[in-house]
């Protein structure tokens, strides 16, 4: 259940195991659920103007590439809608972002002021929903913004994360 799941935690926490793996005491919210990459997580309510997602993380050691999607739903197959991908790719260093509508992707993005990422070291994520776009900022600046092509931002309930990063905290 739950609750006993909860308290294990809470146990581990206590005796300190948990402690060493990110070098400080975890956050209450992160050890419940599990946030193992690749990671599929509900958006309670969907996104709407104003909310924010919030990923923290530390890149691995030698990344290829990480991606985040907030996506309608987890369908696979046929596959759901997504509303924005993130992907971090390190071997040219871009972050492009793309989104993909009844099975169509459609223009990706790709301009950036510069890279954010380094290998082995942290980096907070945040991605603002406003009304008519996404605004997103790494390390507390902002990057860059990507406009809605997916209009009813309430069908937006489901966050995918993937590829070459350990994730700390979702929020």
């Amino acid at each position: 259940s739950a609750s006993a799941l909860r308290s294990f935690y809470l146990q581990k926490i206590e005796d300190g195991h948990l402690n060493n793996s990110l070098g400080s005491p975890v956050q209450a919210d992160v050890y419940f659920p599990r946030l193992i990459v690749p990671f599929c997580g509900h958006i309670k309510g969907g996104m709407r103007p104003g909310k924010k997602i919030l990923v923290m993380g530390i890149v691995d050691l030698n990344p290829e590439s990480f991606g985040i999607s907030l996506t309608c739903g987890e369908s696979e197959d046929p596959p759901a809608d997504v509303a924005i991908e993130l992907k971090a790719v390190f071997t040219d260093r871009q972050f492009v972002r793309n989104s993909c509508v009844a099975g169509e992707w459609g223009e990706e993005q790709s301009s950036i002021p510069y890279f954010p990422f380094i290998p082995d070291q942290p980096f907070r994520v945040e991605i603002l929903c406003e009304h008519p776009r996404f605004r997103i900022f790494v390390d507390g600046h902002q990057l860059f913004d990507f406009y809605h092509r997916i209009e009813t931002l309430s069908a937006i309930d489901t966050i995918k994360i993937n590829g070459d990063l350990q994730l700390t905290k979702l929020g």
